[in-house]
């Protein structure tokens, strides 16, 4: 096994928000809080501790304790559940849609980076404890984004009718894509246990709520992972005074809004765009949003329609009704947990920069915001196949073209690097310019053109020659581009593509320690692992 690392902004996948943030220029610290350091975490437990009240963490262990009734509890997670009841117990918190199987590798990586930090806080900080939570998005109703997962280059699709929350949708259906898996995975030790991962959480669970905690619970339980699904009667009612103000202040659409042009003043641009009222409403096989027309509320596609007396009431009454967009769930989050820092991805970070302002208007202390582990898995065999090509890490994450164009420079037995003669060709028209302004000014249009002319005939024979050696070194293009595309499938980042199953299929149960071996919690670096 080895590890290796290569920074963001090397890799190319980084946005310049991200890689800016990272490098904490002063242009970003408006928009956040404190920046993850380990010395930081100090000041936000205490400013936490001050906040969250013992009503809100009784709730909170109340609700968890129901939500986890029907399932097995692993020794671990059990002691966090308990803990959550001292005013000394935090949590570290990242959260993901409820993607078939896992979906892609870095659902693995977020919840890993959660259990790595919490343990590295507790050596820290010895005196309080750190809950890792994972926070199912169990409200989305985008059904489309989660109803897959890439295998062995194959798309493993759940064919059904969407409706509402996707928490709440029946698990029917999918014994005909656990069939096909199946088919797909083999009959290896490993490619049982995987088949029959799939069947404990998606045939013997009647919801994907239910089905994903059971599989999430399997992989993680033993690390004490704490599994949170948000819609819950309990921790809405402690939201309840947050949705009335934004249902009649529209805060979030204010503060957001503010926030959002002041990042794209900078030059960043804007990730999500507020609502006037970011809530929607929530029953049996709907997920409508919420809309003011004059002074009522109805909900959208409905004839359903609210006065304001009337909303009030529904909130009181049934306040598991009314469900946080993707700006405002971050807040609710934060409202029902005891939480120190956000583990996301660079998508998710970046609407966390809009809504700071929105925190400090409702007064919830902002979490401290951590870009989740990043990383690319290579066996033995990958390596060895990218050192005899000589192709550096850095060189990896280059765009394909420009991978092969620099091993063809790197191997021709020709200079393909026109380079030289381009800086010869200006200085020699440089002359020029200054014949012609001393004859006849009329003529420096003549002379640009035909420098201009010049300058490209040189990249168009420069072009031509790579292509030529392309053509005859084309076995080595090959080995090249082939090796690229084993690791980088689709042309893109593993993690974003790959499903854990694939690498489970060869490693087993050796996979999961070797990456919370691995994957640092703050060395804020992309990691490759060779397993």
């Amino acid at each position: 096994m080895q590890k290796d690392t290569i920074t963001h902004p090397e890799t190319g996948y980084f946005s310049k928000l991200i890689c800016d943030y990272l490098d904490q220029h002063n242009q970003v610290i408006p928009f956040y809080n404190r920046f993850p350091s380990l010395e930081n975490f100090e000041p936000q437990i205490e400013e936490k501790k001050e906040w969250f009240t013992q009503a809100s963490r009784d709730v909170l262990v109340s609700s968890l304790e129901q939500q986890y009734s029907q399932f097995s509890v692993s020794d671990a997670t059990q002691l966090h559940l308990e803990k959550l009841s001292a005013t000394t117990t935090f949590t570290i918190t990242t959260g993901h849609q409820l993607n078939l199987f896992t979906g892609p590798l870095y659902f693995l990586y977020k919840i890993i980076h959660t259990i790595t930090l919490s343990r590295k806080l507790k050596q820290q900080h010895p005196q309080y404890d750190f809950v890792p939570v994972y926070w199912m998005a169990t409200e989305d109703h985008d059904f489309d984004e989660i109803n897959y997962f890439r295998f062995k280059g194959s798309k493993i699709q759940w064919n059904r009718e969407d409706g509402g929350a996707v928490g709440e949708l029946s698990t029917e259906g999918l014994d005909a894509v656990l069939e096909l898996f199946s088919t797909a995975l083999g009959s290896s030790k490993n490619a049982q246990y995987l088949a029959s991962l799939f069947e404990e959480a998606y045939l013997k669970h009647t919801n994907l709520a239910d089905a994903t905690r059971y599989l999430a619970n399997e992989l993680f339980g033993e690390y004490g992972l704490v599994i949170v699904d948000g819609n819950d009667i309990g921790l809405k009612s402690i939201f309840a005074p947050y949705v009335e103000r934004e249902l009649f202040e529209e805060v979030a659409h204010k503060e957001v809004t503010k926030q959002t042009k002041g990042l794209t003043a900078l030059g960043y641009p804007e990730q999500v765009h507020p609502r006037e009222i970011n809530l929607f409403y929530i029953i049996k096989g709907i997920r409508e949003r919420i809309i003011r027309d004059g002074n009522d509320f109805v909900i959208n596609t409905t004839d359903i329609r609210f006065t304001e007396t009337e909303i009030r009431s529904e909130l009181k009454t049934h306040p598991e009704r009314f469900s946080p967009n993707a700006l405002l769930r971050p807040l609710f989050q934060e409202v029902i947990l005891p939480n120190l820092t956000y583990i996301g991805g660079g998508g998710e970070l970046a609407y966390w920069f809009q809504l700071k302002s929105c925190f400090e208007t409702m007064r919830v202390p902002f979490p401290m915001l951590l870009l989740r582990n990043s990383a690319l898995i290579r066996t033995e065999k990958h390596k060895k196949k990218t050192e005899a090509l000589d192709i550096t890490i850095p060189q990896l994450f280059l765009k394909q073209n420009e991978l092969v164009n620099q091993k063809i420079r790197a191997i021709s037995n020709i200079d393909i690097d026109f380079s030289e003669q381009r800086t010869f060709l200006k200085e020699q028209f440089k002359s020029m310019h200054t014949l012609a302004a001393e004859t006849d000014a009329s003529f420096i249009g003549a002379v640009q053109a035909q420098e201009v002319k010049q300058l490209k005939g040189l990249d168009h024979l420069e072009q031509r020659l790579l292509k030529a050696q392309k053509r005859k070194l084309r076995d080595h293009v090959q080995r090249v581009v082939d090796v690229q595309n084993a690791i980088f499938p689709l042309h893109s980042l593993q993690e974003r593509n790959t499903n854990f199953a694939e690498f489970y299929l060869e490693f087993g149960d050796d996979l999961i320690p070797a990456l919370l071996e691995y994957l640092d919690p703050t060395e804020g670096k992309f990691t490759i692992v060779t397993l």
